[in-house]
């Protein structure tokens, strides 16, 4: 596996200079495309409008129409923070107007993924006059073809990547689709279905639905925290509207204009919604809704998301964050397991990695799969899909790639080539899901290695840090940490801050299962600062010279602040 390599993050000089007081913050704004310093405001005023997207009026129409003749409308969900979130804010939306709405959302382990056959049979009992999909629909061209038999509407709303042929749905509002014109293509699901309910709301208040109703017409940005903790946690590229969905939804839960769901996560997991980021979002409360879906069934996460009472909210947190503690030990097992898979292809190949690795244990997690690919990813910078067993001889496999390999289309490739081979697929370019018959196991994993060296002309990968310069060390304070944090949301395409530089390990600590708290010391610099390298056991001497890229980071222990730096990537300089 070859070395990483340290680049600097270009970035234009004169404008940096016109972007921020402080030159370091200014040179990481430009770095990302930051032309002037009003685009930081990041205004509602400023979101995309709906207009360009493909069927959104006739979505409204189905949904008015509903609410209005007192249809009963389901919402089909998925089993993660994105479909959580979704169900979720459709759900509160439709309430407050007065509609009959409920929601189903398929049980991961019984029904897979989306409005299949299987789980349109289940919905029918409950005699919907409308099926609304929030985060799934786009493939479910038999199960929208069942609800259809059944003489039962649909409307989906997505966000993930099309197949060739769409479902016979009576509208389909996806900004990937390949007809539509809205420019925001990297929403998700939740963001796809706030735009949808907020052209609901504006058609009911034009056709005096609220007059001499007990409750006015809701304002869309009560729903805006909802918005950011789904667009967070599906990690979606943060292009500007993302970014001003994600901060406002923040500036909401900051001010505490949130609901005690939300409120009640931010407490279990000890954090302090009064200073909330998208780090809180990203990291603390995702993990706790996706933990749900993963290990039993998100319809425990969405009623915390759903519940007005306080002490309901908060005792359903408890069961997420024990949920969550409880993925955390799973996970664990399963990564040292797939470690130990890597270690023996390492070994059985003379010490050099593949460009591709597919992982498979029998006793594997379904639900936990996604996440072992994920950290397998990240440590050997490679292409992965890890497996687990599913019913009658199939598995189920969770995929994670690296960027120039986008991972959905070498499914759609190998589906064109061996078509036998898998039975369903479908993700994004980051992310994928496949299903496959366990006898296929080793055929798929050939097929992956090649067309991924289709792609890559057999050149092995080779990761890359983009560093934003050198900290002096006056530049790396608690203040300048706190301003960092604060000039968030980050995320894919907009990402935090790293920076580079040559430093000295004046000590070393293991603490917890394998982390390393460091003290170091610019080789140049006259000052000891603290560090954390997690999942690191680092042995060093304070002779030894280390390039490190580091992000500038703002440590809370015991109610007090500190600065530290958290290591991304280090290499010793021999």
């Amino acid at each position: 596996m070859s070395a990483d390599a340290i680049r600097r993050r270009p970035y234009d000089k004169k404008i940096a200079e016109r972007l921020h007081e402080q030159a370091f913050i200014g040179r990481v704004l430009a770095g990302r495309g930051v032309a002037g310093a009003d685009e930081l405001e990041l205004p509602l005023k400023d979101l995309l409008l709906p207009g360009a997207l493909k069927d959104f009026d006739r979505a409204v129409e189905l949904l008015v129409a509903a609410v209005g003749g007192g249809q009963s409308i389901l919402i089909v969900g998925d089993y993660d923070a994105d479909g959580a979130t979704s169900t979720a804010l459709a759900v509160r939306v439709l309430r407050t107007v007065g509609a009959n709405v409920s929601y189903l959302v398929p049980n991961r382990f019984k029904f897979g993924y989306g409005l299949s056959r299987e789980i349109v049979a289940v919905a029918l009992r409950s005699k919907p006059d409308l099926i609304v999909t929030v985060d799934n629909g786009i493939a479910s061209i038999d199960g929208v073809r069942a609800a259809k038999e059944a003489g039962v509407p649909v409307l989906v709303t997505d966000h993930h990547l099309p197949p060739p042929e769409l479902p016979a749905a009576d509208a389909i509002v996806n900004p990937n689709r390949e007809d539509c014109s809205f420019p925001g293509k990297n929403l998700c699901g939740v963001g796809v279905i706030f735009y949808v309910m907020t052209g609901m709301i504006r058609r009911l208040q034009r056709n005096g639905w609220f007059e001499g109703r007990d409750t006015d017409a809701p304002r869309m940005t009560d729903f805006l925290d909802l918005v950011a903790i789904g667009t967070v946690a599906d990690v979606v590229p943060l292009d500007r509207n993302n970014r001003i969905l994600i901060e406002q939804g923040l500036r909401r839960i900051r001010a505490g204009l949130t609901y005690p769901g939300v409120l009640a996560l931010f407490k279990v997991a000890g954090r302090d919604h009064r200073s909330a980021t998208s780090d809180d979002l990203g990291f603390v409360i995702g993990p706790r809704l996706n933990a749900a879906g993963r290990l039993d069934d998100i319809s425990v996460g969405i009623e915390c998301l759903l519940s007005a009472d306080l002490k309901t909210a908060q005792r359903i947190a408890r069961e997420l964050d024990q949920f969550n503690r409880t993925r955390r030990k799973i996970e664990s097992g399963m990564r040292e397991q797939g470690f130990r898979q890597v270690e023996a292809v390492l070994s059985a190949q003379s010490g050099v990695l593949p460009s591709t690795l597919c992982l498979y244990e029998p006793d594997w997690h379904e639900g936990v799969i996604g996440i072992v690919a994920g950290r397998v990813k990240e440590h050997c910078y490679r292409p992965v899909f890890a497996f687990a067993k599913a019913a009658d001889g199939m598995l189920k496999g969770s995929g994670r790639s690296i960027p120039g390999i986008h991972i959905r289309d070498v499914l759609m490739s190998i589906a064109a080539t061996e078509p036998d081979l898998l039975s369903k697929f479908g993700g994004h370019a980051m992310a994928a899901g496949v299903s496959l018959a366990e006898h296929n196991f080793e055929r798929f994993n050939k097929a992956f290695a090649v067309e991924v060296a289709r792609i890559t002309g057999g050149i092995s990968p080779h990761r890359e840090w983009l560093s934003d310069g050198a900290l002096s060390d006056a530049e790396m304070s608690l203040l300048n940490a706190r301003a960092l944090k604060y000039l968030q949301p980050w995320g894919q395409s907009f990402p935090a801050p790293l920076f580079d530089d040559v430093f000295h390990i004046r000590s070393v600590k293991i603490v917890g299962s394998g982390h390393s708290r460091l003290i170091l010391k610019r080789t140049d610099g006259n000052r000891d600062i603290p560090a954390m390298a997690f999942n690191r056991k680092i042995e060093s001497n304070s002779e030894q010279k280390w390039q490190i890229v580091y992000r500038l980071d703002v440590n809370l222990f015991r109610e007090q602040e500190t600065v530290q730096l958290l290591v991304e990537h280090m290499a010793l300089i021999e």
